[in-house]
Order: structure tokens, then sequence, then C-alpha cells
């Protein structure tokens, strides 16, 4: 059984390393983008005459470059001048040229968020009255395709890096000292640090082109690197690496100086005696004394270092209360470290430990301490982020950020209940090994009072002379039988002290053998590694909900993007400006002379009632022209309404309108437009137009 289930550790502890967001088992520390909230003129608006400058408002401060803000004209041709400026809090303006002609404009934008990741958008707004444009801006941004999934996959592997490096350090400071000398721990804990490393190094690499170009080849480019350089997150990235050369010195001196110590402080066997010291001796000598509490306090320090390069450069460093939050994250992080790295360690100690060193129950209740902390911790700094992100109990259900935060919470609570199951186990455990030693205490103690008894018959004389005197004759013969055993062994030995040794070897291993064997019969510790098992499964399941989870808008921002938009649109319905308009575009021929061309229909705001309806000619080289005359006629087939005939008023050359044109309900529309280009050609054309 233990065989069968060993492969499935080590896919385990791999999953654990990968899935990234490792960051987090109570509520995770908050990472969502920035999201527009607000624009001057409002999307989809048509305004009466241009404005001078196109303004974007963010739900938080954002980085913002000369390209961040884009202004098109119908044909593709940028129409903004000057670099962004912020004239106020979260309110970012461009100029725009003068003397811009009516049509429809498209605002493209692409800046950075306060957590760091790219956010890009586009919206459009009309002078005069909407009409046709060129511009297709791609919904992709620079954190879609290649290098937006490998700077994601890095952040992963960044967070469950650290979780692994500070939790399985903190695992052998705190509750398990031989694991210091333990291969598996060892190689788990530099594993960590391999990762964290690397991670933070491909980040820096790829954060340049990841919030510009979106490109592969950008991200060698050096002076991209040297703009990241300059910026919070590419400091942060920078001052993690420093960090991780601290790291580093504390991993030899833990895996080197601490672990010799610990190997000298008290026999192999103390590691499952019911002193409680699981191999680290009386914890009296002052020199490990001293080591111990410089480890772990350096090792904290370091930690917390790292912790903070995330704080300090994503989201918990902007908005609302940075300056609480940006503490509160540090603990967050430290509290999910302790708890999922020590699991991770637990689980590589519990399989993978030395036969003579195995985790012993004082091991696992001290790690059931430290995860019982943890836990408090993380479920403290857990309310306050989710009222710093959410702001109001609706957004737990109404927002995707809140229905993802309400299922992390409950495989929390699953994750907390196989972790008591686990404490059952190791409370088992200990009180089989009392039994087990009150039993052999017992037996010892028949046989001593056996051998006293016989000392006290032989000495009363109740043995016959003869008998004693064969007795000893026996006794002297046995013995120099056995001297001459032992010296025939003896000569064999020194004829072949190369079989000896390898004879010697294969009776050490197959000691070993049988105490693993011993050891993984013992059905408490089985069931302890299977809880522990378990509770490893819900976190992979758990880090896998946070990684999309980190990716998804706060609560509270969605629901104030939401406000806003609902606030634009009932100002633009109210002022006759929706952003519901529809544009029909129709080419015609009349089949005459200077009979061809295109005819445009534009309804505003395309609603039962009160309509706007302005209808453009053009010629085929995309002039206004004027015709004889032009009408429409409105048709809702599925309820029997109409034709309804409009006659629109002659405006200036190729435009018509009429400003009050009643559509008495929502539906599917037939728009006719019949074309007259001489006293005897004329043409209809027609489309659908959804109303309402």
């Amino acid at each position: 059984m233990t065989q069968t289930i060993a492969p499935r550790v080590r896919t385990l502890v791999l999953l654990i390393l990968a899935v990234a967001g490792a960051l987090l088992a109570g509520a995770a520390p908050a990472s969502a983008h920035a999201a527009l909230t607000g624009s001057d003129p409002a999307q989809g608006a048509v305004v009466d005459t241009a404005p001078s400058q196109v303004s974007l408002t963010f739900s938080e401060p954002v980085a913002v470059g000369d390209d961040s803000v884009r202004v098109l004209d119908p044909k593709g041709e940028r129409v903004d001048k000057g670099d962004p400026a912020n004239p106020s809090g979260t309110t970012y303006s461009v100029p725009l040229v003068s003397g811009l002609p009516d049509g429809t404009y498209t605002v493209a934008y692409q800046v950075v968020s306060a957590d760091s990741h790219p956010v890009a958008g586009a919206f459009t707004f009309s002078i005069g009255a909407p009409s046709e444009t060129t511009v297709s801006v791609s919904a992709q941004g620079s954190d879609d395709g290649l290098v937006g999934w490998l700077y994601g996959f890095g952040r992963y592997v960044s967070y469950a890096g650290f979780v692994v490096l500070a939790g399985g350090a903190a695992f052998v400071l705190a509750c398990w000292a031989p694991g210091a000398r333990a291969r598996a721990v060892q190689r788990l804990v530099v594993s960590g640090w391999l990762a964290l490393t690397a991670a933070t190094l491909g980040l820096l690499m790829l954060r340049g082109s990841y919030t510009t170009s979106g490109k592969i080849g950008d991200v060698f480019d050096l002076e991209l690197l040297g703009d990241v350089l300059q910026t919070k997150t590419g400091a942060a990235l920078v001052s993690r690496l420093l960090l991780l050369a601290a790291a580093a010195l504390f991993i030899a001196v833990l895996f080197g100086a601490y672990a010799r110590m610990a190997d000298g402080g008290a026999p192999d066997h103390a590691a499952e005696g019911d002193g409680g010291s699981d191999g680290e001796g009386d914890g009296g000598e002052p020199d490990k004394r001293d080591l111990t509490f410089g480890l772990a306090l350096g090792g904290t320090v370091v930690a917390a270092g790292l912790a903070a390069s995330w704080a300090m450069s994503e989201h918990a460093s902007q908005g609302l209360q940075a300056g609480v939050a940006m503490p509160v994250d540090v603990v967050h992080l430290l509290a999910v470290a302790a708890w999922l790295g020590g699991l991770a360690a637990l689980l590589v100690a519990l399989h993978r430990a030395p036969v003579e060193t195995p985790v012993g129950r004082d091991a696992v209740r001290r790690f059931s301490r430290l995860a019982f902390g943890s836990v408090v911790a993380l479920a403290v700094t857990g309310v306050y982020q989710s009222w710093r992100q959410l702001g109001s109990w609706s957004a737990f259900t109404d927002t995707r950020y809140g229905q993802l935060l309400l299922v992390k919470i409950a495989l929390v609570a699953v994750m907390v209940a196989v972790a008591f199951l686990s404490r059952r186990w190791t409370q088992r455990l200990a009180d089989a090994r009392v039994s087990v030693a009150t039993e052999e205490a017992a037996r010892s103690e028949e046989t001593e009072r056996a051998e006293e008894a016989e000392e006290e018959k032989q000495q009363a004389g109740t043995a016959p002379a003869e008998a004693s005197g064969t007795s000893a004759v026996s006794e002297a013969v046995e013995a120099a039988e056995a001297a001459r055993a032992s010296d025939a062994e003896k000569a064999e030995v020194g004829q072949d002290s190369v079989r000896a040794a390898q004879l010697a070897r294969q009776r050490a291993a197959t000691e070993a053998a049988r105490q693993k064997r011993l050891r993984d019969a013992d059905p408490n510790r089985f069931g302890l590694r299977r809880s522990v098992l378990a509770e490893a499964g819900v976190a992979v399941v758990l880090l896998a909900v946070t990684t999309v989870l980190t990716q998804t808008e706060p609560g509270r921002t969605e629901q104030d993007a939401k406000a806003a938009a609902a606030s634009s649109s009932s100002s633009a319905s109210t002022t006759g400006q929706g952003s519901g308009a529809v544009s029909l575009t129709m080419p015609f021929d009349t089949g005459g002379t200077n009979g061809k061309g295109v005819v445009s229909v534009d309804l505003d705001p395309a609603q039962a009632g009160d309509n706007a309806l302005h209808v453009y000619v053009e010629g085929p080289d995309g002039t206004p022209v004027d015709v004889p005359e032009v009408k429409i006629a409105l048709t809702l087939a599925a309820q029997d309404i109409g034709p309804l005939p409009v006659a629109p008023d002659h405006i200036t050359t190729g435009h018509w309108s009429a400003s009050t044109v009643q559509i008495p309900m929502a539906g599917d529309w037939k728009v006719e437009v019949t074309v007259r280009t001489s006293d005897i050609d004329q043409v209809t054309v027609s489309k659908n137009a959804q109303i309402g």
C-alpha cells in the first residue's frame, strides 16, 4: 500500500510547486485589475461639437506611457496629440487636434494597474452623428498570448517557490530538527529557492514586453529592461533577488552547521522517544540554542522581506487603507507559507524520512500548533482583505470575485476538518506507543524478577553439587569452543575484510528494511499519512481556485464600474444620445445616370418611443450628394405593424433628418429606404434593425 501511495505523494508535491498561487489558503491577497469607471465623452455618446480632449477615469491610479491612450478617426488616423496627463486623482486626459469633422471616433487605451497587470480596452463616441469606421481594435492585450501566459506562469511558480522555501524551513526549525539532515526535506527547500529565483529572473525579463507590445522578441530588449527597472514592480523584483541571496546563505547554515548540531544533540533513536525531543536533545546546549534563535530571527526577516516584495508592488500598496493593507498582506503570506509549505514538508517527511529518524508524534503536534496559529492569522487577515475588496455583503453573490471567495472559504473549511482528523491520528499514534512502552516495561520487570529468583535459588544450595560441577565443566567447555569459534571468525575476517564489510552493509540494509516494514505496518501511522495526503489534495484544489481569484477584478471595483456604466447610460438616454444607436448602411443602384451610391440610416436611441433619425447619401467616391427624394418606411412583420412612413427633412448636402420618429414597441424592425435619383429612376433597399 505504501508503494502505491508514494508516486501519488510525489505528484502532489509537484502540483503544489507548479500550481501558482500557492499564495493562499485563506482569503487570497488581493490581486486584481483596475477598471475604467468613466470617460468624457462617454462611451457611445453623440456630441454636437468636437471635444478638445478625451478623459478616462479608472478605479485606481494607473501607470501611463506615451501611447497609453490613442484616439482614432473613422479612417483609422490618430487625432490625439501630446502625452496623457493626470489632472487629478484617477483621471487621465489626452488632447485632440482641433476642427475634427463629424463621425465615429475610437478611443483605445492600454495602461498598467496598481497590481502590475496591464489593462486594455476600447470604446467609441461620435461627433454630430454616428458613421462608418474602418477601425478594428483587437480585444487582445499585451497580457494575452505567449508572453502573457509565461508571465502568469512565472507569477504562480514564484508564489509556490516562496511557500515551499519559507514553510519548509519553518517546519525544520519549529517542528522537526532532524529534517535538517534529511535529504528529501533538503531537496524540497532548495527546490523552492531555485523555483523562486528562476521565476523572479524570468518575470524581470518578461516585464517590459508584458506591459507594452506583448511580443516575445521584446523580452531581450535592454531598453525595455532599463525602463522596467525604473518602475515600482522592477524595484520589487530586484529587491527580491537580493533577498534570495541572503536566503541562500540561510539555507547553507540550516543544512550545514545546524544539521550537524542537530545530529549530535541526541541519539537518533530519540526521535521516536517520549521526551518530545524528536532528535533535538535536551535543548539546553547554549550553542545550539543560540544558533536556533539566530536562524529563526534571520529567516523571519528574510521571509518577511520576500513577502513585502509582493505587497509593495501589487494591489495592497494602492487603494483603501494602503498603510494597513501592506503589513496585513505580509502577515497573510507568511501564514500561508507556514501552513502550506509546512504541510508539503510534513508530507515529504512522512513518506521519505530515513528509517533511523522517522517523524515523531511531537513533530506532528508542533506542526499542528503552527498550522492552527496560521489559520487564525489567515482568518483575521482574510476578513480584512475581503472587506477591503468587496465592500458589501451583496458583492459575495453579485460579483465573480465574491463567488470565488465563497468557494475558497468552503475549501478552507474542508481543509481544516481534514487537519482535525490528522490531529486525531496523531493522538492515537501517541497512545499506541505509550501502550507498547508499558507492555515492554512490564515484560522487562518480569524477566528481572525471574533472574533474581534463580540467583537466590542457586545461592541457597538447592542445586546438587554434582550438577554444579557438571555445569561448571560444561560451561568451561562451551567457553573454550566459543573462544575457538571467535578466533576462527577473526581469522576469516582478517583474511577477507572486503567480504566482511559487504556483509555488514547487507545486514544493515536488511535491518533498515525490516524497521521500515514495521513502521509502515503501524495502522495509526498509515492513517496519519492518508489524512495528510488528503489535506494536501484539498490544498491543490484550493490553490487552483486561488489562481483564478488572483486574476479576477475585486467585487468593490466591479460594482463601482457597473454603477458608473449605468449612470452613464441613464444620462445618455435622458439627453437622447444613448449608446444604443443603430446605424445601417445600404448600397443602392437606381439604374440611371449617377444612380449608384450608399445610403446610411441612423436611429438614436433605437428604443421604443421617440427616436431621432438621420439619413446620409453618398456617391461612389464617398462624397455627400443630393437626390430628388428620400423616403423611409418601418415595418414590424411579427406584430403586423407597418409600414410606418417617415418623411425626413433635408438638412444639408446629402443629409436628411427627422427628430420625432415614433416606434411603438421593441422588436426586429425592417427599415426600407426609397432613393429617387431622377424623375423615373428610383430603388428601394432595406435592412433589419433590432429596436429596444
